[in-house]
């Protein structure tokens, strides 16, 4: 069963207010539902986002794919960072590096690559002699017969 986070209009006529639902995404819009989870009513100033992030983030990591609406507004109440839901996968246990962070990390490693290249000279390769003391061991090791 495939399972959505999506809205589900409630109100009058020209007066919407929604409730953020779980749903399996072959009922209709307004019908059946498995569990409400918030409710959104945007003709308030600001608009009113109430959503129990804990069951948002058990039905993220069950599998349940939240709308576009939805997934702003899941974003907005704080259930999933911007940076996991971009990607469809939803992995709530990891914390997100924040950007600047990972930018002045890439910024120094060539920097830091650099001054090491600057400071050792490359060493000459002597795996030569190495070879050849593996090579003669494993036709020693092929000529020797297990004793029965």
């Amino acid at each position: 069963m495939a399972v959505k986070i999506r809205l589900k209009r409630m109100g009058k006529k020209k007066q919407p207010s929604y409730r953020v639902v779980v749903a399996d995404s072959r009922s209709p819009r307004d019908g059946r539902i498995i569990e409400s989870i918030g409710r959104y009513d945007p003709r308030q100033d600001p608009s009113l986002i109430e959503i129990d992030n804990e069951r948002a983030r058990y039905w993220l990591g069950n599998g349940a794919q939240p709308t576009e609406r939805a997934q702003k507004l899941l974003e907005i109440s704080g259930a999933v960072e911007q940076s996991q839901s971009r990607g469809g996968v939803y992995r709530l246990d990891a914390a997100p590096t924040p950007p600047a962070a990972e930018k002045a990390v890439e910024e120094a490693a060539p920097e830091v690559a650099a001054e090491a290249a600057k400071e050792e000279p490359a060493p000459e390769e002597e795996a030569a002699p190495a070879d050849e003391a593996e090579s003669t061991d494993e036709p020693a090791a092929a000529d020797e017969e297990p004793e029965a």
